[in-house]
């Protein structure tokens, strides 16, 4: 069974694929982006997974590679094209290797065009193929920089790509209309540039022809993704919060163990945001708590110390994660959600006010 996810960058509308074996629970990650490596590291352990290896399509020109970092935090070896010239990989594959995770694999096809280094991936059964700017949804990678080439592109994806299964899925590096996944089937008679009877001179004259600006980042992008983007001072890795020992969930909350809030209740503001009746009800209260129901905090939360961290609580802790959100968007960052919240808090026998028999 193959566990898969698919992930996005909303800046520069990347896609980041997962795939792990549910057997072993190997993983692989293909184009992660650098920004989002706490996200993709929560999903891995919330899924039980561990990441084998990051993969790469090609040398980005809009976005840093997450390579270097989740190899750092997690161990993980880097996987590009010997043909991308970039340094700093584990493996640089060529046409025909393959990347195995668990009992699972893929397949390199070598596709230049867009760039000179770019590869797809197939999944073992060709169910699945990860395109990466090659081939997109109804389109394809541009062709005047990094070594591209229409003709080239033309060639690749006619040879490598439409050559799979019409129901092999095509799932692309990037999409700018919120489309997700295609077919062989549907790009070999849809797509405007490649579909059809078009030849590879009418692609190749549309390609020249597309006065396209270069992406905005791509002064930045290419050199670090030339080194598999190892670190760099003018990469904008947001910190990891130092206060306490806490959780980031791929829900993209913060979160708080019981045991140190009990031990450091007296360094944290604790905000309670349930209903007046639960605050003493039968689960209780932490002590110390200020108890500010969920539909007034925003309204009360001046009075909150910004430079004191701020842990929130509810009964479960699924209206205190929501009460984390609402307090970010207005200007606070030291905030925590206490993980499974005052029924974790008394399944751990930890002392409470207030509690009333039910």
């Amino acid at each position: 069974m193959l566990i898969f996810r698919q992930l996005m960058d909303p800046q520069s509308s990347t896609y980041t694929y997962l795939l792990a074996d549910a057997n072993t629970r190997e993983a692989v990650l293909i184009d992660p982006v650098f920004e989002h490596a706490q996200r993709d590291i929560a999903l891995l352990q919330e899924l039980g997974l561990t990441l084998k290896a990051t993969l790469e399509t090609h040398v980005h020109a809009d976005h840093v590679t997450g390579g270097a970092l989740l190899r750092q935090l997690c161990g993980s070896r880097i996987v590009l094209a010997a043909a991308t010239g970039a340094t700093g990989a584990d493996f640089q594959v060529v046409h025909g290797d393959t990347v195995a995770f668990g009992g699972r694999s893929l397949s390199v096809r070598a596709t230049p065009g867009h760039t000179g280094g770019c590869i797809s991936y197939v999944l073992d059964d060709q169910s699945m193929v990860f395109t990466g700017d090659a081939l997109l949804i109804r389109g394809c990678g541009r062709t005047d920089f990094q070594g591209g080439s229409a003709a080239t592109l033309y060639d690749s994806i006619h040879q490598h790509i439409f050559a799979l299964p019409d129901t092999c899925l095509i799932y692309p590096g990037h999409d700018y209309k919120g489309l997700t996944a295609t077919s062989v089937g549907e790009e070999k008679l849809y797509n405007p540039r490649l579909g059809g009877r078009i030849l590879r001179d009418d692609f190749v004259g549309y390609m020249t022809h597309l006065g396209l600006a270069h992406p905005k980042q791509m002064d930045i992008a290419v050199p670090a993704n030339l080194r598999c983007g190892e670190s760099d001072d003018s990469l904008p890795l947001a910190p990891s919060p130092d206060w306490a020992p806490l959780t980031y969930t791929f829900a993209g909350i913060w979160e708080v163990q019981p045991h140190w809030l009990e031990e450091n209740a007296r360094s944290v503001q604790i905000v309670d945001v349930r209903e007046q009746d639960e605050f003493n009800g039968i689960l209780g209260h932490i002590s110390g708590a200020q108890i500010v129901p969920l539909a007034q905090l925003l309204d009360r939360c001046d009075g909150f110390d910004k430079t004191q961290p701020i842990v929130m609580v509810c009964r479960s802790g699924a209206r205190s994660a929501q009460a984390t959100l609402m307090l970010r968007k207005a200007g606070f960052d030291k905030l925590a959600n206490l993980s499974g919240g005052m029924l974790r808090w008394r399944s751990q026998r930890l002392e409470v006010q207030g509690a009333v028999p039910d």
